[in-house]
């Protein structure tokens, strides 16, 4: 396993507040973890945190900034946003952004997680299978005549210690 580096060290002493905070060296970088779910990532030294549709206004308000990468000559823009300036290096400042990316991390991965399957919509009627044969019904077995149980010994009254 790659070690972390101090950034990344600075950072996960900067969440304890949050919880158990998990850092997964991934795509050149690291993600980090809370729950099972990324809800952040460490790219380059720099800490970016996931984003939906709830949490979006709040963080392009704050003039955060998106993660971007480019791909075959064209920009990609990812769901992980950088945290205000003065969160950063601040833990008690952070906190409320973090909690904010766990909360959309967890948002997604509802909105992931696979629907239950519908029955399939009735169409025209499926043609009748032609009829099969009912098997021929067989003679019931004959029955073994049944065992007598073995007569148990009597045992003789046990005499109670006083």
């Amino acid at each position: 396993m790659p070690r972390t580096d101090s950034f990344v060290e600075y950072t996960l002493e900067l969440l304890q507040p949050l919880g158990r905070v998990q850092a997964r060296s991934m795509f050149g970088g690291w993600g980090l973890m809370f729950g099972g779910r990324m809800f952040g990532l460490i790219i380059k030294g720099q800490l970016y945190l996931k984003v939906d549709d709830v949490t979006r206004p709040a963080f392009e308000a704050e003039g955060c900034r998106p993660f971007s990468y480019e791909s075959k000559g064209k920009t990609h823009q990812m769901n992980y946003w950088t945290p205000p300036v003065d969160a950063e290096d601040n833990g008690r400042m952070l906190l409320p952004w973090a909690r904010r990316a766990v909360d959309a991390a967890a948002r997604t991965a509802v909105k992931k997680a696979p629907a239950k399957k519908k029955a399939p919509a009735q169409t025209a009627p499926a043609k009748k299978a032609p009829a099969k044969k009912a098997p021929a019904k067989k003679a019931p077995a004959k029955k073994a005549p049944a065992k007598k149980a073995a007569a148990k010994p009597k045992s003789k009254p046990r005499a109670r210690p006083s």
